[in-house]
């Protein structure tokens, strides 16, 4: 039977874990909440060697156990550090309701809530935060399933969070990248499997080790406190997961989707290189003078190291040609948007970009088109409120248009729908192209995108896919896909196409 080591989110200690140890020690398992430590100057490493003393202790009382650490929200920061550094001793990782972090990350980009960062920031280096009242957990994790007695019982027993357990990124080497794993979602929090698979089958390459065989899911429906609200269901689940089951997600076999040809046979142009941005041209005798261009914005978060990068996937290639070959210059930017909390940093990218356009003498300034793909979505925000005259367009594919559970650290400044909302000058035209088989987390943004651009009487033209999943060109085009791409194409061109205005 497995020994649980149980570390929970932030502000709370062992005690959060009460009913659900006991019923594990019921089951004959081994069960060993963390209260982590809170002195002064406490911090990630701090909390990581917490858990690193606990393990050291459990094996030299019992070495055969099988144990099995258990990371809730920001509890998985801690428990990964400590399995990077004592992989050989753990059996299983248990993500509960928490994220994937990556060496380098910092715990505070997966908290949920805006309003958490904004404090945070507001206080400076004032010392720890102070726990939530009852009615402010809500900013660190969905509080559905909890009562108005259960809130008051976290609140009662909750202690300051040391704020450098929050910004400390966590350090990693990949030691304990072979331990298999477990991931617990709890869906009124808005992550379920049915996003996950959208993730594994057409998201960024790293989720595909989601796929491994030694990673299996679970589901419980309720919000982020399940060891409050469902004990008896989590405990049982944890005894599964322990012991290796749970639902497999899987992958086509062969290359990655991203590295597929283009759905549509289109001819190669030349090719220029400036910096991040790469310019497809037409050919010469297609036009005289200065050509209109489009930029197109690959999707993300992506990784730093990702081969090829975007704008050499046949993917991005297609799309760039295919503008190049109806006589616009077809423009890719590759943005540095590796992580949830790189959109400005992104968004600093493209406006580059567009300068550099711009400024090329094979491209007319006046009229500019721009494109963005997936997980760039939040970008279009900052086109959407005050945009230029030489924006003749803004495109959207299957776009995610408000931040997904677990982003809570994409700021207020990239929210398209409000941006659509806002005073202020009208936006230009918008095509955006929606996938009638979406995920349900994405379409809502999307759907709450063009009611806002209804009540506003903005300029949108929808090219829809019913039959279509996010990412639909990569997996098996259709006839369906093919069309929808090129009116999309030739949309955005002819949007360009009209009388000049001043830039």
């Amino acid at each position: 039977m497995s020994t649980f080591i149980l570390v929970s989110g932030p502000f709370t200690d062992g005690r959060v874990w009460s009913e659900v140890a006991e019923r594990l020690r019921e089951s004959g398992a081994g069960a060993h909440p963390v209260t982590p430590s809170r002195q002064p100057g406490a911090d990630l490493e701090t909390h990581v060697e917490d858990v690193i003393r606990l393990i050291d202790l459990l094996r030299q009382r019992a070495p055969r156990e099988e144990l099995v650490l258990v990371g809730h929200g920001y509890g998985i920061h801690p428990v990964l550090g400590a399995a990077d550094r004592r992989a050989e001793r753990i059996a299983r990782i248990v993500h509960l309701d928490a994220g994937m972090p990556q060496d380098g990350d910092a715990a505070l980009a997966l908290v949920p809530d805006p309003s958490a960062h904004e404090l945070l920031s507001a206080q400076g280096d004032s010392g720890p935060l102070p726990p939530p009242a009852p009615a402010q957990w809500e900013r660190w994790g969905s509080t559905e399933g909890l009562s108005a007695h259960q809130l008051d019982l976290l609140s009662r027993l909750a202690a300051p969070q040391p704020r450098r357990t929050l910004t400390q990124p966590l350090r990693l080497t990949g030691a304990a990248a072979a331990v298999p794993s477990s991931g617990i979602l709890c869906t009124a929090g808005g992550t379920t499997l049915e996003l996950v698979e959208a993730l594994v089958r057409t998201g960024p390459p790293q989720f595909r080790k989601l796929a491994d065989p030694r990673v299996g899911f679970f589901e419980l429906a309720t919000g982020h406190w399940p060891m409050l609200s469902c004990p008896d269901e989590l405990a049982g689940v944890l005894i599964r997961a322990a012991a290796g089951e749970g639902r497999r997600l899987t992958v086509p076999e062969g290359e990655p989707p991203f590295l597929g040809s283009f759905l549509l046979d289109v001819p190669q142009r030349p090719r220029v290189r400036i910096g991040r941005v790469d310019l497809h041209l037409p050919e010469p005798g297609d036009a005289g003078g200065p050509r209109p261009a489009v930029l197109f914005v690959h999707g993300g978060p992506v990784p730093a190291d990702l081969v090829p990068a975007p704008r050499d996937t046949p993917f991005y290639l297609g799309y760039a040609r295919l503008a190049a070959s109806l006589g616009a210059v077809g423009a890719v930017v590759e943005h540095r948007l590796h992580g949830v909390t790189d959109y400005a940093q992104a968004a600093d990218d493209v406006t580059e970009a567009l300068e550099i356009l711009r400024a090329d003498p094979r491209v007319d300034a006046r009229r500019i088109g721009l494109w963005i793909f997936s997980g760039a979505g939040p970008l279009a925000a900052d086109w959407l409120g005050a945009p230029p005259p030489w924006l003749r367009c803004l495109a959207l594919t299957y776009p995610i248009l408000a931040p997904l559970p677990g982003w809570g650290a994409v700021g207020p400044r990239f929210r398209p729908v409000d941006a659509l909302r806002a005073d202020g000058a009208a936006p230009p035209p918008l095509v955006l192209t929606r996938a009638g088989l979406e995920t349900p987390l994405i379409a809502a943004t999307v759907a709450r995108f063009t009611a806002a651009a209804r009540e506003t009487k903005a300029p949108l033209e929808v090219v829809d896919v019913p039959n279509g999943r996010h990412g639909f060109e990569l997996h098996g085009p259709t006839d369906e896909s093919r069309e929808a791409v090129s009116r999309a194409v030739r949309t955005v061109v002819a949007r360009l196409d009209g009388a000049g205005v001043s830039p």
